[in-house]
């Protein structure tokens, strides 16, 4: 159960204050109410409170003066601070982030979801969920009823408000239906394209928050020569492949064309690697607070011994990958498939597993199951890699995700 917190409550409307403290009351925390910001201040310093939630548009002094104030004070700094507010605008998202906001959530406020937002921002957590954990080709039926017949997406929200979602599988359709029924609004979010091959886009027509007003969301991944994201996205909703076109959607969608390098995200630092897989195809490593979360895949790791094996290239990835909490990556085919497969793109456990370890990784999560996989299949290739960790001695754990499975990072 998650430890008891006191709260203030900042609002110039009574019903919001009297709303969110009995909200924040059933949950088993202790909250104070205010309609006037003017009292705030002192009233911190003499009760010391955990979190605040605070109104921008405040009379008198307004939230994100007030915000300030607190983050300018020497001992307020581990107080957290929401902004609750009915401005839905990426500008003033950001504005709050930048003044030192912990996190944002717009009104009206979601009920349903509002306990477990509140919950992540005091736990500083991120929350990792996965939605299609096959490759290739998805795959329902009896035998996938385990892990799930979906092909890749994975998704990480984190406590600031921040919404990363990692390819566009058939999974994405998953992660859609979770939205809607949850009421989630995307302004700002990010959907990380590893590379343009069907499996990992081919779920996109189909993630309805595209054709919501009021979504702001951007789409980033690796151009392809003069071929740039936007066409590829496109390109697969022509007329010819699908009835409906990018025209159609109705959330503000944006396009951003990465390579190798580093971009930051209100905070949030994401690094990107090419992969060895045909095609421009990108890994990436996101870094939120001294966590680190890395998604790799699609990607061949040569095993010793193949005449393409390539240890400069082993050594920038296991620099790259290098203590992560979380490493997602490509464990396509047992040791004895990949002898036929070699140079399909795809990698086998034991070079996946050696490099975790090498790597210091603390939690690797095998991914992108070969469609031929069954769950019977992927225990026991789950097995063997828990074995070669347990004979390594080594400190990472190992677990293969099913769809629609959470973690808190």
């Amino acid at each position: 159960m998650a430890p008891a917190h006191s709260f203030f409550v900042v609002d110039d409307d009574q019903d919001i204050v009297n709303i969110l403290k009995k909200v924040l009351e059933m949950e088993g925390h202790q909250a104070f109410g205010y309609t006037s910001s003017l009292p705030v201040m002192e009233e911190i310093l003499r009760k010391k409170p955990d979190c605040i939630l605070l109104d921008m548009l405040m009379p008198e002094l307004d939230g994100l003066t007030l915000l300030k104030q607190i983050r300018n004070h020497p001992d307020l700094q581990t107080l957290k601070v929401v902004i609750v507010s009915g401005k839905a605008y990426e500008v003033d998202r950001k504005r709050a982030y930048d003044c030192g906001a912990d996190g944002y959530i717009t009104k009206p406020v979601n009920m349903q979801s509002f306990p477990d937002t509140i919950r992540r921002v005091m736990a500083d957590r991120i929350q990792l969920s996965y939605w299609g954990v096959h490759g290739t080709m998805p795959v329902p039926g009896p035998l996938t009823v385990k892990y799930g017949g979906n092909t890749s997406c994975v998704s990480m929200e984190f406590p600031r408000g921040g919404f990363f979602i990692f390819d566009a599988g058939t999974g994405i359709k998953v992660l859609s239906n979770h939205i809607m029924a949850n009421s989630i609004s995307l302004v700002g979010a990010k959907l990380f394209i590893s590379h343009p091959h069907w499996d990992h886009i081919n779920g996109l027509p189909f993630f309805v928050p595209l054709y919501l007003q009021g979504n702001e969301i951007e789409i980033l991944g690796p151009a392809h020569g003069d071929t740039t994201m936007r066409d590829l996205i496109s390109g697969q909703m022509d007329g010819a492949y699908f009835p409906v076109n990018i025209k159609e959607f109705s959330a503000m969608v944006s396009f951003r064309d990465l390579r190798e390098g580093e971009i930051k995200i209100d905070g949030i630092r994401v690094k990107s690697m090419l992969l060895n897989h045909p095609g421009n195809c990108l890994g990436y490593r996101v870094e939120y607070r001294e966590r680190v979360i890395c998604y790799i895949t699609d990607n061949e790791l040569y095993p010793a011994g193949n005449p393409l094996y390539n240890a400069h290239y082993l050594n920038q990835l296991s620099g790259f990958i290098k203590h992560a909490d979380v490493l997602i990556t490509d464990c396509t085919y047992t040791d004895e498939e990949y002898e036929g497969k070699s140079g399909w793109g795809h990698s086998s456990i034991t070079p996946v597993v050696e490099l975790a370890h090498r790597s210091r990784v603390k939690s690797l999560h095998l991914f992108h199951h070969d469609p031929d996989h069954s769950d019977d299949d992927i225990d026991r290739i789950l097995e063997t890699a828990q074995s070669i960790l347990h004979d390594r001695k080594s400190g990472t754990r190992c677990i293969a995700p099913r769809e629609a499975q959470h973690f808190q990072i």
